[in-house]
């Protein structure tokens, strides 16, 4: 039986335990998109991680809406990059860029241009822009001629992520950003090849993988879904015909890992939902390591790893406060709490690196 401080291999990764630290948005980028000093540090700080997941990186501008949130689009933000995964791995740490498309969830304050998804829509609630809080706004449709720029974008950021020094990549399908925008039923509507049946709403997602696994090996290459519930008013009516596909097409495509964010009744945060997990049956369908995220205690994930239903788990709340989360975990100690006043930017320390460390 394995255990959650086990080592384990992320394809061509190879993990010290199995305490995956999960993509925290916390813009502490400048608002030209590059990574910050003290961002070196806040990474550096958690490479006792087995994996580090980045927070979501943009892939272009028009697809990085997120007030102080980072790009991996230019040579800058390359450069930015490069001294935080000199840091994790000067700590002995892993850590991957997580490749981020925010489709409808942009705002034209920061990208320049009205928001794009594969229909038009707008997504409820607000973001945060330079000026403060502001409403979403329309989003319209992508036209079939510009897909494939978006791919391209993709293969740029994945070889920017690889000489910026990242160990890998992970796509972000989730959380009711583009792709995840585009896979489910209740944001696509599209009637062309994109749209209608399984198979069309997968295709974005498969040509996304196929070209970025054509640029860096797919054992460097992991992906996140969001397979139950509704995530940023993004929701499917039907999910297991859906993501268990999914899982499968990403499964024989080669990918070497599958991390899934999955709601239950009495989640907190990002939304509860009574749509039942998919991980049991997506377990079926997909061989490689499986990574299971959304507030996860220490006894549930011994558990889930112990008994196989996933390889690894994700945390990231906890990795807030916690940089020292392995430890904490593996000796039971307590956990500190986060300040959710302070989880996002502007660029200082407060609630960023200044949580102690257990002594």
């Amino acid at each position: 039986m394995a255990t959650l401080f086990e080592p384990i291999s992320f394809g061509a990764i190879k993990a010290a335990n199995r305490v995956v630290m999960a993509p925290l948005t916390r813009a502490r980028a400048g608002k030209d998109a590059v990574p910050t000093p003290i961002m070196v540090e806040y990474y550096a700080q958690r490479a006792t991680a087995g994996l580090i997941i980045s927070e979501a990186v943009g892939i272009s501008r028009q697809g990085l809406g997120w007030a102080y949130a980072t790009g991996i689009w230019n040579d800058a933000q390359v450069k930015g990059w490069k001294a935080v995964t000199d840091a994790v791995h000067e700590k002995g740490g892993k850590i991957v860029c997580q490749l981020w498309h925010m489709g409808r969830m942009v705002h034209s304050s920061t990208t320049g241009e009205q928001p794009v998804a594969p229909s038009p829509s707008t997504a409820p609630g607000h973001i945060h822009t330079y000026e403060g809080k502001a409403p979403y706004e329309e989003a319209r449709a992508l036209r079939l001629d510009e897909i494939p720029g978006i791919i391209e974008d993709y293969i740029k950021a994945a070889r920017n992520a690889m000489k910026a020094g990242f160990d890998g990549v992970q796509i972000h399908s989730a959380n009711g950003y583009l792709l995840d925008e585009f896979l489910r039923d209740g944001t696509n509507h599209r009637t062309d090849a994109y749209g209608g049946s399984v198979e069309n709403r997968l295709r974005l997602l498969r040509e996304v993988t196929e070209a970025v696994i054509k640029e860096v090996g797919a054992e460097h290459v992991g992906v996140r879904l969001s397979p139950n519930g509704e995530v940023q008013g993004t929701i499917d009516s039907k999910p297991e015909t859906v993501f268990i596909p999914a899982a499968k097409m990403l499964n024989d495509l080669g990918v070497a890992w599958l991390e899934l964010r999955e709601a239950n009744p009495s989640s907190t945060f990002g939304g509860a939902t009574e749509q039942p997990k998919l991980s049991p049956e997506i377990r079926k369908v997909f061989t490689r390591p499986l990574v299971l995220n959304q507030e996860y205690t220490r006894d549930d994930a011994l558990k889930a790893v112990a008994e196989g239903k996933a390889d690894a788990i994700s945390f990231g709340r906890a990795y807030i406060a916690n940089p020292d989360l392995v430890r904490r975990l593996k000796e039971d100690l307590p956990l500190q709490q986060d300040d959710m006043a302070t989880w996002y930017g502007p660029i200082e320390a407060k609630g960023y690196t200044d949580y102690p460390f257990a002594k």
